[in-house]
C-alpha cells in the first residue's frame, strides 16, 4: 500500500485508539505434553481420523511455548499498543479442577513481564476453546458445572495477574463453540446435537458472568469484557421462507449471545421455533440472567464477513465446513449459507465485504442503544493461499487490502454522520500475528502477518507485517 494511503488511514485513528495483534494459545503454543499441561478436548478431537484437514496435528503448531520471546520481539517491532493472548486452561489446571500447575502459570507470568518490558499492553482471554479434557468428558459446556469450574480458574488468574493485565476477555466466541463444536460436529468435541446444543449457550454466558464477578472480586485493575462473533445476516431473496430462516439464524448466531449479556434477557423466540429452543429454556435457573448481565468495560467484536441465508439444505450449510460438508448434521438443517457472488473471497471462501463491518456496528447500536459498552474489534483478518516455504517476505497485498478496508470502514462508520455514530470504538486487533493451527482446517489456512514454516518453524514477516508497522509509525 502506498505511503500516502497509509498516512490517510493513520489520520483517521483517534488519539486514544488502540492497535494490536491477537493470538490463541492452542493455535500457536504446541508443547501439548510439556511442563505438566493436561490434555484438552481439542487434543482428543484432533487425534480422531478425518477431523482435521490433511490429518494435521496441533502438537507443535508454531512452537510459541518455546519461542515466546522471539515472537514477542516480532510484536515489539510492529510498534502496536497491545497484544491479545489467551491462557490455556489445561496448561494451568490440567483437570479443570483441583491443583494448579505452577509451571504453566510461570509461562504466562514470564510472558506478561516480557510484554510489559516491551511497552505492550497485555489483553488476556481466559477461554479460547481449549476445555480441559476431564471436564469435556463430564459434559463440557452442556454441563452447568463447567461454568462453576471456570469461575474458580478466572479467580486464580485474576489473583495472580490482576495488576498487569489491561483488559480481560472472559469467553471468546461462544457461538462458534456451540454451533461448530456441539451442534454440527465440525470442531471439538465433535457433537452433532443441532438444537440440543443450546444449553452450551447458557452455560458459556453463565461462565462469563461468574468470571467477571470473580475477576472483580480479585481486584483486577484492567477492564472486563466478553468477545462475541457477529455477522449481519441477510435472506437470499424476498421469499417468505428465506426471510424466516434468516431471522431465525440471526437470532441463533447474534442475539442469543448479545441480548443476555447487554439486556439481561434472551430474545423472543418465534412461535414456530419454540419447540426447538426448549433445551435452552431448561438450562436457565432463577437469578442466572442477573449473573450474566455484568457491567462491561468493553464489548469485544470478532468480525470477518456477512452471511446470506437460503431455505433448504445446501453445500454451504455452515461456515468453515471445509472437508466436513458431508456431516449428517448439516444435511438435517432447514437452511444453508448462500454465496455472495458479487464479492471476492478469502482462502476460506469467505466474502470480502468491508462495508458490512459498518452495517454490523450500526446494527449493534440500533439494537442495544445506551446498553452497548465501548467496542473493541478483538479479531479481524483473512486467510489467503500462500506457500509452505518463504525464503523472502510474501507479498500478501490481498491481506493488506482486506485489513485496511475493514479498519477504514469501521473508523468512518462511528464518526459523526456515519451509520454507527454514537458507538465508541476503542481499538482493533488483527487476526493474527503468526500462521497457526487453524482448528479443523489444520495448517491449510494462513491468517498470519508472519509466515511460519511448519517444518523448520522459521518466522518470516510478510508485506502485511510491514504495512501494519508503517501504519503504527505514521500515526505517531
Amino acid at each position: 500500500m502506498p505511503r500516502t494511503a497509509v498516512d490517510r488511514l493513520a489520520a483517521l485513528l483517534p488519539r486514544d485508539f488502540s492497535l494490536g495483534v491477537a493470538t490463541a494459545a492452542f493455535q500457536i503454543e504446541g508443547a501439548v505434553d510439556d511442563d505438566g499441561r493436561g490434555p484438552s478436548g481439542w487434543d482428543e478431537f484432533a487425534r480422531k481420523p478425518g477431523t482435521i484437514a490433511g490429518g494435521a496435528s496441533p502438537a507443535v503448531a508454531a512452537d510459541h511455548y518455546h519461542r515466546m520471546e522471539e515472537d514477542i520481539g516480532l510484536v515489539e517491532r510492529l510498534g502496536v499498543d497491545a497484544y491479545r493472548l489467551s491462557i490455556s486452561w489445561p496448561r494451568v489446571q490440567p483437570d479443570g479442577r483441583g491443583p494448579w500447575n505452577e509451571k504453566g502459570w510461570a509461562f504466562y507470568d514470564r510472558l506478561l513481564d516480557v510484554l510489559l518490558a516491551a511497552g505492550i499492553r497485555p489483553v488476556v482471554t481466559l477461554y479460547h476453546w481449549d476445555t480441559p479434557l476431564p471436564l469435556e468428558h463430564d459434559g463440557g459446556w452442556l454441563a452447568r458445572a463447567t461454568a462453576e469450574r471456570f469461575a474458580d480458574y478466572a479467580a486464580e488468574a485474576g489473583r495472580r495477574f490482576g495488576d498487569r493485565v489491561s483488559q480481560w476477555v472472559t469467553v471468546n466466541e461462544p457461538v462458534t463453540v456451540t454451533l461448530n463444536g456441539y451442534g454440527l460436529g465440525i470442531h471439538a468435541p465433535g457433537r452433532e446435537l443441532l438444537f440440543g446444543a443450546l444449553p452450551c449457550v447458557h452455560h458459556q454466558l453463565l461462565a462469563h458472568g461468574l468470571a467477571a464477578q470473580a475477576l472483580r472480586a480479585a481486584g483486577v485493575v484492567g477492564g472486563v469484557g466478553i468477545t462475541n462473533l457477529h455477522a449481519p445476516v441477510f435472506p437470499k431473496s424476498r421469499h417468505p421462507l428465506d426471510r424466516l430462516h434468516a431471522g431465525v439464524f440471526d437470532l441463533i448466531f447474534n442475539r442469543l449471545y448479545a441480548d443476555p449479556v447487554l439486556l439481561g434477557r434472551y430474545p423472543r423466540i418465534p412461535w414456530l421455533a419454540r419447540r426447538d429452543f426448549r433445551p435452552l429454556a431448561a438450562a436457565i435457573r432463577p437469578g442466572d440472567l442477573r449473573i450474566i448481565r455484568q457491567p462491561l468495560d468493553f464489548y469485544g467484536l470478532n468480525y470477518y464477513y456477512p452471511m446470506r441465508i437460503a431455505a433448504g439444505s445446501g453445500p454451504g450449510s455452515a461456515a468453515s465446513t471445509g472437508h466436513h460438508s458431508h456431516l449428517p448434521a448439516l444435511k438435517r438443517l432447514p437452511f444453508h449459507l448462500a454465496e455472495f457472488p458479487e464479492f471476492p473471497r478469502t482462502g476460506f471462501g469467505w466474502p470480502i465485504a468491508p462495508g458490512h463491518i459498518a452495517i454490523q456496528l450500526a446494527e449493534l447500536r440500533r439494537r442495544y442503544g445506551p446498553a452497548l459498552p465501548p467496542i473493541v474489534v478483538t479479531e479481524n483478518g483473512a486467510s489467503f493461499p500462500e506457500p509452505d516455504r518463504a525464503d523472502t517476505p510474501i507479498d500478501d497485498g490481498l491481506r493488506i487490502g482486506y485489513l485496511a478496508s475493514h479498519l477504514e470502514a469501521a473508523l468512518l462508520a462511528v464518526r459523526p454522520g456515519g451509520p454507527a455514530e454514537g458507538v465508541r470504538l476503542l481499538g482493533w486487533f488483527v487476526w493474527t500475528l503468526l500462521d497457526n493451527f487453524e482448528w479443523a482446517a489444520g495448517y491449510s489456512q494462513r491468517f498470519g502477518l508472519v509466515h511460519v514454516d511448519f517444518e523448520t518453524l522459521e518466522r518470516t514477516p510478510k508485506a502485511s507485517y510491514e504495512w501494519l508497522r508503517r501504519l503504527n509509525a505514521a500515526r505517531r
